[in-house]
């Protein structure tokens, strides 16, 4: 099979890509135009998530090539974000589940967890077999969790009990295991917990009436005395720190994601505006609508590119906070642009899920927001820049 880049990728930057990673990405693309790309409308007005997607989308390998325990092959972190990109640019929500589940759950265990806890649980994320979700924010606490965090961890022999509320948790409905980010009674230092969701004293209930990614199912989550075993404990996850580093990794790989939200929206406008028939002709042959989507092109074109550049230094080990939050502040701005012109391309027609950009218009302002708003993105670039830290 002869690998096909995107229309969109105007550049080219996936013909950059190792032949076996194309061809994964291939795989993947087939997938998700053959079996979701026509149910995710539908569910998105429902707020449903298609459980019986997730070993099938998981068996298509998106799962498993970030981490030693399950990568068939070597690849790069470029391809990865190609991964996301494909996703989103179907449908932001199925994306999120596995950057949740992928990205952040398996994210938390293969950056902090220890030899055996990765051993156990990142084959197991991988396929599917279970869902993670991952628990940082609470009610009262988003962009200033490194301080503001309340929920507590207190030792208790060789358990630690937990007890706090988190919010904003996706995948957390159905999720088997989550992992619970909490404050160390003893040190006031932040730790990190793989928490099995059947545990007594775990409940989570789902966040309704959501006007952006509405198949994700979020949650909020209360730990009342949640009793868990040392050998639940991440083992390097003993600073906030440390969270941090999880963090950067799933920053950039929203920003990738940021660019698949807009390449959706770009591409169903182009095909609205190739058969909107207004003053005898195409309204894709007016000047323009043709001015408006040469400006999506554009935006898609430099966010790809400083995807690209980013995930590139995280396969140098030279990526560093400033430049993960620089990707994610600069390409969800640009996505936020770019489903704007597409809303604007359609008229009032751009309000109608029928359509699809719509859909990718309300998404996208979730994507804007977490992973670090854009203001709290720019603050981490600023203290970089001038050597002053201005968050408070």
């Amino acid at each position: 099979m002869t690998f096909q880049p995107l229309d969109s990728d105007f550049y080219g930057f996936t013909t950059r890509l190792e032949p076996h990673e194309q061809e994964a990405l291939s795989t993947v693309r087939t997938y998700l135009a053959e079996n979701v790309a026509d149910r995710v409308t539908d569910l998105w007005e429902a707020a449903e998530f298609p459980h019986d997607l997730i070993r099938p989308l998981m068996a298509t390998g998106v799962g498993t090539w970030a981490w030693e325990e399950t990568r068939p092959r070597e690849n790069s972190a470029v391809f990865r974000g190609f991964l996301a990109l494909e996703l989103s640019r179907v449908d932001a929500s199925i994306s999120t589940f596995l950057g949740v589940t992928e990205g952040l759950a398996m994210g938390s265990i293969g950056v902090c967890g220890s030899a055996a806890q990765r051993a156990e649980w990142l084959p197991r994320l991988a396929t599917g077999e279970i869902v993670g979700a991952f628990g940082l924010t609470e009610p009262l606490s988003g962009s200033d969790s490194a301080r503001g965090l309340t929920t507590t961890a207190t030792r208790d022999g060789d358990h630690w009990v937990l007890n706090g509320q988190k919010r904003w948790i996706g995948n957390a409905t159905f999720s088997d295991i989550t992992i619970i980010w909490a404050k160390d009674t003893a040190d006031n230092q932040v730790k990190g917990f793989i928490v099995p969701t059947s545990t007594p004293g775990y409940v989570a209930t789902k966040i309704e009436r959501k006007t952006s990614l509405r198949i994700v199912q979020n949650a909020d989550i209360t730990l009342t005395n949640v009793r868990i075993p040392d050998s639940l404990k991440l083992e390097n996850a003993n600073s906030f720190a440390d969270t941090a580093k999880v963090l950067r990794l799933t920053r950039a790989g929203v920003a990738w994601s940021s660019v698949g939200v807009a390449i959706g929206a770009y591409e169903a406008a182009l095909e609205y505006a190739r058969e909107r028939i207004q003053f005898g002709k195409p309204i894709a042959a007016h000047q323009l609508i043709q001015d408006l989507l040469a400006k999506c092109l554009a935006n898609i074109t430099a966010s790809i590119a400083l995807c690209v550049r980013v995930s590139e230094m995280h396969d140098e080990d030279a990526q560093r906070d400033e430049h993960s939050a620089l990707a994610k502040s600069f390409c969800t701005s640009r996505m936020r642009e770019t489903v704007a012109w597409s809303r604007e391309i359609l008229g009032g027609n751009g309000i109608v899920l029928d359509y699809r950009v719509a859909r990718f218009f309300a998404d996208a302002e979730a994507l804007y927001s977490y992973e670090g708003t854009r203001e709290m993105n720019t603050l981490i670039v600023g203290r970089s820049i001038t050597g002053k830290a201005a968050f408070v």
